[in-house]
């Protein structure tokens, strides 16, 4: 995909990844969301995208905007490229500053792949809200937008929140995240698409509640989303410890 080629290689697109990057690790001791964050996003989206095709299920810039395959393809892989790089201005409203800091490189661009500008323009604003609402505080209003919001919530394995939790921060967010041994996105059975998650402490729970099932809910695409995570080795009746130790102080639950 011309795209994904364009993207990849553009100094600007890589120079905003490591600085959201910086910010974010670097700075506020977060977890990745950079470079191999957004690829797996992307990844994972159009994992979705191709199961809901496959599936004869119409997203909304086929529907409803005359688009066809190939445009599905660039706007979900395009928003899910971009849709962190406002971490480098700062995690607080963040969707926010993505989808500003896109707009002049969506604008250089796609006018090297559409020489029709008003459906250029109509694409762009598909990626836009899709990197907008990605976050569950804001509402995805299209399918596209939803299939980047989710596959956002699907990067959650293991050693992807370890940094917070090294740094010997332990709170549910970071045990919960040690927890997560492994996600896949496969077709399904009753719905189409089909979460399985693999955890090696019920503290999962957890991350998928507040990541992931809170990114579905009240999707357009809920109905057609289902998880099933579970804990193994699912015959013993004990879960792996994360935590053996932690200490109170200074206000923070420290790791001993």
């Amino acid at each position: 995909m011309k795209m994904w080629e364009m993207l990849k290689e553009d100094p600007e697109v890589n120079a905003n990844w490591d600085m959201a990057n910086y910010i974010a690790v670097k700075k506020l001791h977060y977890n990745d969301h950079g470079e191999t964050h957004v690829k797996i996003v992307a990844a994972n989206a159009l994992k979705m995208l191709s199961i809901l095709m496959k599936r004869s299920i119409q997203p909304d810039l086929i529907r409803d905007y005359g688009g066809d395959i190939e445009d599905e393809y660039l706007v979900v892989l395009s928003a899910a490229l971009l849709h962190d790089i406002g971490n480098q201005v700062f995690r607080d409203e963040h969707s926010l500053h993505s989808t500003y800091l896109a707009i002049p490189i969506l604008n250089r661009l796609l006018p090297h792949i559409y020489d029709d500008v008003e459906h250029m323009v109509e694409l762009r604003g598909f990626i836009l809200h899709a990197i907008f609402a990605h976050g569950s505080e804001v509402r995805d209003l299209t399918m596209e937008a939803a299939l980047v919001g989710i596959a956002d919530g699907t990067d959650m394995t293991k050693g992807r929140g370890r940094l917070p939790f090294d740094m010997g921060d332990a709170n549910i967010h970071s045990v919960s995240a040690l927890s997560i041994d492994d996600v896949r996105v496969i077709e399904g059975e009753e719905k189409p698409i089909r979460i399985d998650i693999d955890m090696s402490n019920s503290a999962g729970i957890f991350q998928i509640q507040e990541t992931l099932g809170e990114k579905i809910r009240g999707s357009p695409i809920e109905g057609l989303v289902e998880i099933i995570a579970t804990t193994l080795p699912r015959e013993s009746d004990t879960d792996r410890r994360i935590v053996s130790r932690i200490i109170f102080e200074k206000g923070k639950y420290l790791v001993a």
